[in-house]
């Protein structure tokens, strides 16, 4: 299980040197991320990608939640007004909930895709100010270690907390 740490930095130089000390503290590359305000210096970071900045994986999660929940709906109605067959009705159910998933999952990420994370709303005037948010997700025995690391050698990082059950991607 891994956690998710959120830190403030006021500056470049600063989330270049912290991205340097969490890859000697053995925090892989592809667990660290940054985001910025558009423009800024980004050269030696490793950037957050559309998964981090948008909320498609929320929306893909609501999609499929809802669009199998309707395609259910709708096998159930196949069964009990169009579909005379009873060795058919189970399948009918099935595939109609499985195309409901597809289909919710495929428009709510595409529609998650144009939205800015709800997860970064809190940071999003430090951002516009010319912040850095790191985002660094780490093993759930490695917590600790981390924010002691960054509050002995990094005064300037600013904690802003620790999300749980969060989905990890490169």
């Amino acid at each position: 299980m891994r956690r998710r740490l959120y830190y403030l930095l006021p500056d470049a130089p600063s989330a270049r040197k912290i991205m340097d000390d969490l890859l000697l503290a053995r925090i892989e590359e592809r667990h660290i991320h940054f985001v910025a305000k558009a423009g800024s210096p980004m050269e030696g970071l490793h950037e957050a990608n559309i998964l981090h900045t948008t909320d498609v994986v929320h929306g893909a999660q609501q999609g499929a939640l809802i669009g199998a929940a309707l395609g259910c709906a709708l096998g159930l109605f196949l069964v009990y007004f169009v579909i005379p067959d009873p060795s058919w009705h189970v399948p009918a159910v099935v595939l109609a909930s499985l195309l409901g998933a597809g289909f919710g999952l495929w428009t709510s990420s595409l529609a998650g895709a144009a939205v800015p994370n709800s997860r970064h709303k809190g940071f999003a005037a430090d951002i516009a100010a010319g912040k850095f948010l790191l985002i660094v997700d780490v093993p759930e025995h490695k917590v600790n270690e981390v924010h002691e690391l960054l509050a002995r050698i990094h005064p300037e990082a600013v904690d802003r907390g620790v999300e749980v059950n969060v989905p990890v991607f490169p």
